[in-house]
């Protein structure tokens, strides 16, 4: 009798004849993803003048159904760097594990320099290139905010094609149309930082968190949200409720509700 496990379960060879294992498909084409299940939507982040501000809800939906409601998609790379995401989880996760791989390979680094967050998204930026050239893409857009390393406010995004972007205010998903002209607002340009403050640019945050409930069908009222800072480091709150609704505005919408002409 054959006790090894990878025949546990099977019919035995002496009495039923050798194993079909055609159905695997073992010599068929090796596949890839391409659509991604289960998903989360917008990472917004906006900078001041002292760090950068990241937020993201934790929502992941399974198509359209909003299946998980606890999943965090912010994640912090020492006290310097906060990474979000934006796209399929598993991805998100297996981009986690590289990154807590690096961490600790840092860690144990004695030559006492740290990774910064330009540092970060360089690496990010060069495994979503590297799987975009394999055809195999990660199926995600990351922002990248935190110091580089003059201790200054760094904001970066890669994209699933390994392309690189940086600007005072970024957002992934439906926020890069309904969250970014409000965030440019508040600073469109570098120069604008400077005069951005910390409370300013949490209550930006915040409302764009709002209107992206009130208008994407893909998130969540409960979010989480990271202040990145010289003196601070990282402040991470991941269940934080938005406050202050209001769907008054529903009522002057055509089709919903009850209409009078």
């Amino acid at each position: 009798m054959n006790h090894m496990p990878q025949t546990w379960g099977r019919p035995r060879d002496d009495y039923y004849g050798p194993y079909d294992s055609s159905y695997l498909l073992l010599n068929g084409p090796k596949a890839h993803t391409s659509s991604p299940v289960v998903t989360g939507t917008s990472v917004l982040a906006v900078k001041f003048k002292d760090g950068v501000v990241i937020a993201a809800d934790n929502l992941a939906s399974y198509g359209s159904l909003a299946r998980f409601t606890d999943v965090k998609r912010l994640r912090t790379f020492n006290r310097r760097t906060v990474v979000g995401f934006g796209g399929d989880v598993s991805d998100m996760q297996y981009l986690d594990r590289l990154l807590l791989s690096l961490d600790i390979d840092e860690n144990y680094n004695s030559s006492g320099h740290d990774l910064n967050a330009r540092n970060v998204h360089t690496y990010l930026s060069k495994v979503m290139y590297k799987r975009r050239t394999d055809i195999n893409p990660l199926w995600n857009h990351i922002l990248v905010a935190g110091l580089d390393g003059n201790d200054r406010p760094f904001l970066s995004s890669v994209d699933l094609l390994g392309t690189t972007f940086s600007s005072p205010t970024l957002a992934t998903g439906f926020g890069a149309h309904l969250a970014q002209p409000l965030l440019r607002k508040l600073a469109d340009r570098e120069s604008a930082v400077e005069a951005v403050t910390r409370e300013q640019a949490v209550t930006a945050i915040k409302e764009c968190m709002k209107v992206l409930f009130y208008r994407d069908a893909r998130s969540l009222d409960r979010y989480s949200i990271a202040v990145i800072t010289k003196e601070a480091g990282v402040e991470l709150k991941e269940d934080e409720q938005l406050e202050k609704q209001s769907w008054a505005f529903a009522e002057m919408i055509k089709g919903y509700g009850t209409q009078t002409v």
